[in-house]
């Protein structure tokens, strides 16, 4: 599991190396587990105050292609 942003002082994006398809990224943090798909960026599944929420999808769009190179290197 790697952590690829923290904010709010709670909040984590994280890219899971032994995960399943789509490739997606966990919102977490404060009881969360919010799928976020990284094609197209949205969430998939569980939820999230609106304005977390907004934030995280912001920074997920703003660096989407790295996730996908480094969801790519993890699941040839």
């Amino acid at each position: 599991m790697s952590t690829k942003h923290r904010f709010r002082d709670k909040y984590r994006i994280q890219l899971r190396e032994k995960d399943h398809l789509p490739p997606h990224v966990h919102l977490t943090g404060g009881g969360l587990d919010v799928l976020i798909g990284l094609q197209p960026v949205e969430p998939i599944r569980g939820h999230a105050r609106a304005t977390v929420l907004k934030e995280a999808l912001e920074w997920v769009r703003a660096h989407q292609t790295e996730l996908l190179e480094e969801w790519t290197r993890w699941h040839p």
